[in-house]
């Protein structure tokens, strides 16, 4: 009841701000981590009530939280019109593609790490030995139900990433007369595509399972979060719009 609490007032903070701005609410690094920390408690939420699996809240909601935290107290912006190169449709469509597929890619990252939590120790519990965590661990969904929930996390998330760097192309030929320009953010977010792309291939042909996809998938999330924030903050592009100065 607190996290539902919490995602309406976070959801209640988005709406009123773009209320405010007269546009969607993501136009810098600011609103676009509200948005897509929204998107990964609505996702933990509807996991949570599917499965019964209400302590999930305990390790999805820790880097919300943090991440929330770092958003309002660093990275916070006034609310205000953005750069001209923003003030395009696009943005309501192209970001808003990104900021759904973040969001689910958060949220199956937490799930794999839950699910190497979880396999482990299952190991050790087959193999007679102690387990510290153990009463954490009883009360989390099994590791089989854990690894096919990130999968489908990211099954939902990869089109709409895909749909999203497409749009972005589009955008891009608008504003600036081409598709594609090897620009930083957009060489990353091929990075990222490519390797959930090898994630999603290992699942479907391979019939890769357990830690050898979690791991593909990680590396994916790795390459994702350097695109959101080591992008942002120490590469300057033509997609230098995180409005940190």
């Amino acid at each position: 009841m607190l996290t539902c609490a919490g995602l309406a007032a976070q959801a209640g903070a988005i709406l009123t701000r773009g209320l405010a701005e007269h546009r969607v609410p993501w136009g810098n690094m600011f609103e676009f981590i509200a948005a897509i920390t929204c998107v990964a408690v609505l996702m933990l939420t509807v996991a949570a009530v599917r499965f019964r699996a209400y302590y999930m809240g305990l390790f999805v909601l820790l880097p919300v939280v943090l991440a929330l935290a770092v958003d309002v107290v660093v990275i916070y912006t006034p609310a205000g019109e953005v750069v001209p190169a923003l003030q395009s449709y696009w943005l309501a469509i192209h970001v808003t593609g990104m900021l759904v597929s973040i969001g689910m890619f958060i949220f199956g990252a937490v799930v794999t790490v839950l699910f190497l939590l979880v396999a482990r120790h299952e190991r050790r519990v087959a193999a007679g030995l102690e387990s510290r965590s153990a009463g954490i661990m009883v009360q989390l969904p099994g590791s089989s139900v854990l690894d096919r929930l990130s999968y489908r996390a990211i099954l939902f998330a990869f089109p709409a990433w895909t749909f999203a760097v497409i749009a972005g192309a589009i955008w891009a030929d608008h504003a600036w007369g081409r598709y594609w320009g090897w620009d930083p953010k957009e060489t990353w977010s091929f990075i990222t595509w490519l390797v959930y792309a090898a994630f999603l291939h290992a699942r479907a042909t391979a019939g890769w399972r357990g830690r050898r996809a979690a791991y593909i998938q990680l590396t994916g999330f790795a390459c994702l979060i350097f695109n959101l924030v080591g992008v942002n903050l120490w590469i300057s592009g033509l997609h230098s719009y995180a409005g940190l100065g």
